[in-house]
């Protein structure tokens, strides 16, 4: 269930709340006055979000944009900016009434974006002042990416494909039928049916627009990028031009969700021929960079089958004879984000590490892997700019800004201050690392987060956060749902323990949790508040626990085993019903190895123990007052495991309330909808726990 990029995917959603009818209002980021020095729901969503960025040729610019959201218009407006790669020299270069995405310098040192002012998303060109702006593209329904190749000759691009006849294809007499017929699984896939399918063309560039390229896919019905997160990471030319290589998952239907045995192949541009080049390789295979020498090849790899938390290994390729190097043996972490140095001697890249996302270095003349960047932050993002990198960085005080890094020394510096007017008028709330004592005497990693103005001499309301994925790091992340600095800003102080089931503590600690769902994570969570609730400042009866998605079921879990130490709960998109959840999800690869298998196979002691832990068997046990929310367009967990539960405490007499959004997936996206869900958030804690 973890993902957390969403390159394509996040761009179509933004577009969908993106008002492009009139010139947009200047940044409400610039100007705004607080009037508290805390955290409010409307300063959160009137921070700007940077996006993607790209670095120029010559190392002297970095383009990037940055996301604004509209309250009262309920809108979002994006915008591209350049500077010079020391941070100086800002300047907006959006000057019309549309949002621009995906800014990206090409070869010749033009900046390509894609923008829908033409009606659909289109590829486009301007200088790096903003000038001469040239369409590109002009594909029939529009562009979802796009990459040019290293001479700038060529053009691959993504667009979605038709998949199969609709009901008005087959039957033309009933034009207004909103019938589906579907004959097989994977109809629909996180928040969306799945009536078509991600291709990839390929186009000469040159004067002309380019209408059509060349089907890379050869009309076969696989997608590529692989959804629902790929984007133009998984497609790369060979530094010859002469190929593409990108990532694809070549099976359909009940295959299809039942497997993660994703491929990357080479596409002959000359030969039209196509190779497999990590047959062979079971799990996910993706997100490859070719070296600028143009032999190797580097890419993330997954070695199990059916397994989506598996170790992200770090694989190299010899592209001439096709050997393959695992230099991540011995390295008991993920490998993410690689890009290579300008000489191809080294790697970077970004690992987890004991709850942050640090900047790595692997040696190709040595084997050694070195820790780069050391902190209480996560670095997203990553790019090479000359004798530097250019990193995106969050963490749970601030949301990403750019920054500079000397990779010889780990020294970075923020160069760019998007939210910097509104954090200076903001007193934040302060974060602590603790380790705790687990109850088979391991220690677990604790985020701490006091309220603003925390006065220890006082005593507190405490919430338990409980994480999602189930296997997402307790990092140092910055939400907008989720944010660690509102809830304490409400006057909670928050513990956020890393329980078993996460990355970034080596993978025995991250895979302890597939087939134990009920078992030692639960324990991991009540070691955390517990040893807390013994401080003087936190107030014992006053304790609630929270979470989203896997973190919604163990605050279900937990609302049948808590004896009492809650005071009130609060569950979004998380699971009620194990045995209604296998068959209404849609990644079946995920509940077959996380639960085991399907419920029926009652000889399996390992289904036997995760559907004897289902929450919906523990209500006679239910005593806290609970919140639930859920999304209607949440086709991971469907909202009909937020109904059950909340039925489920009416029935019983248990204060509840259901907080339902139709428009909303396994996320909450929308402004005035992000808002509502932070005031239902607070108004519950404050009246259950003040």
């Amino acid at each position: 269930m973890k993902r957390l990029f969403l390159p394509i995917a996040l761009i179509l959603l933004i577009l969908q709340s993106c008002g492009n009818d009139s010139k947009p209002k200047a940044p409400v980021r610039d100007k705004i006055k607080l009037k508290s020095d805390v955290l409010t729901p409307e300063v959160l969503w009137s921070m700007g979000r940077i996006g993607e960025y790209s670095v120029s040729p010559d190392a002297q610019n970095v383009v990037y944009n940055v996301s604004d959201y509209y309250i009262d218009d309920n809108k979002s407006f994006t915008r591209i900016y350049i500077m010079d790669s020391d941070g100086k020299n800002v300047k907006c270069l959006t000057g019309g009434s549309f949002s621009e995405y995906s800014p990206v310098f090409t070869p010749s040192g033009n900046i390509a974006f894609m923008t829908a002012v033409s009606g659909d998303m289109q590829l486009w060109e301007m200088d790096i002042n903003g000038k001469n702006r040239k369409q590109i593209t002009d594909v029939q329904d529009g562009i979802t990416g796009f990459k040019y190749s290293p001479d700038g000759s060529q053009l691959v691009y993504s667009a979605e494909v038709k998949m199969k006849e609709t009901v008005a294809d087959i039957y033309p007499d009933l034009p207004l039928s909103s019938g589906r017929i579907n004959n097989d699984l994977m109809y629909r896939h996180w928040d969306q049916w799945v009536d078509t399918y991600s291709h990839l063309f390929i186009s000469k560039t040159g004067n002309e627009l380019i209408t059509n390229g060349k089907d890379i896919l050869l009309g076969e019905p696989w997608e590529s990028p692989v959804r629902p997160w790929g984007g133009m990471e998984q497609v790369a030319f060979t530094e010859d031009n002469s190929a593409i290589l990108y990532c694809c998952r070549k099976k359909e239907g009940k295959d299809y969700a039942t497997s993660t045995n994703t491929d990357i192949y080479r596409y002959d541009l000359a030969s039209a021929q196509t190779a497999n080049l990590t047959k062979g390789m079971m799990g996910y295979d993706l997100n490859m960079s070719v070296a600028p020498t143009g032999n190797m090849m580097a890419w993330e790899s997954m070695e199990r089958e059916g397994y989506e938390a598996d170790k992200q290994r770090l694989y190299v390729m010899n592209l001439s004879n096709g050997e393959k190097t695992d230099y991540s043996i011995g390295f008991d972490q993920n490998s993410t984000n690689l890009i290579w140095s300008a000489d191809a001697t080294k790697i970077y890249f970004i690992s987890d590490t004991k709850a942050t996302d640090q900047i790595y270095e692997l040696n190709l003349t040595t084997g050694d892997i070195r820790q780069i960047t050391s902190g209480k932050h996560n670095f997203v993002s990553l790019a090479v700019a000359g004798d530097k990198l250019i990193g995106g960085q969050q963490s749970m005080s601030r949301p990403t800004e750019l920054f500079s890094i000397d990779p010889a020394t780990g020294a970075f510096k923020q160069i760019t201050h998007v939210n910097d007017n509104i954090f200076k008028q903001l007193t934040t709330a302060s974060v602590e690392e603790r380790w705790i004592k687990t109850t088979d005497d391991k220690m677990m990693l604790t985020w701490v987060i006091y309220p603003p103005h925390f006065d220890k001499k006082k005593q507190y309301p405490t919430l338990l956060y409980c994480e999602g994925g189930p296997q997402s790091t307790v990092s140092q992340f910055w939400s907008y749902r989720w944010n660690f600095q509102q809830m304490a800003a409400n006057g909670y102080i928050i513990v956020a323990p890393n329980r078993r089931g996460l990355p970034g503590f080596g993978q025995e600690w991250n895979e302890e949790i597939s087939g134990d769902y009920g078992g030692q994570c639960m324990k991991d969570y009540l070691s955390a508040i517990d040893a807390m609730a013994q401080e003087p400042f936190v107030d014992e009866n006053r304790l609630g626990a929270v979470g989203a998605s896997f973190g919604g079921f163990s605050v279900y879990w937990l609302a049948g085993h808590h004896d009492g130490r809650f005071k009130a709960l609060i569950a979004h998109d998380g699971m009620f019903n194990l045995d209604a959840q296998y068959l209404e999800t849609e990644e079946m690869w995920f509940v077959n190895w996380d639960l085991g298998g399907p419920y029926w196979d009652k000889d399996n002691p390992v289904v036997k123990w995760s559907y004897a832990n289902s929450p919906h068997l523990f209500v006679d046990k239910w005593t806290a007052p609970i919140l639930v929310i859920h999304g209607g367009l949440d086709y991971r967990i469907c909202f009909t495991q937020g109904m059950q539960a909340y039925n489920a405490a009416v029935l019983r007499g248990i204060p509840a309330e259901f907080l339902y959004f139709p428009d909303e997936n396994h996320w909450v996206l929308k402004p005035q909808n992000g808002i509502l869900w932070q005031r239902r958030f607070k108004n519950w804690l404050d009246t259950y726990l003040k």
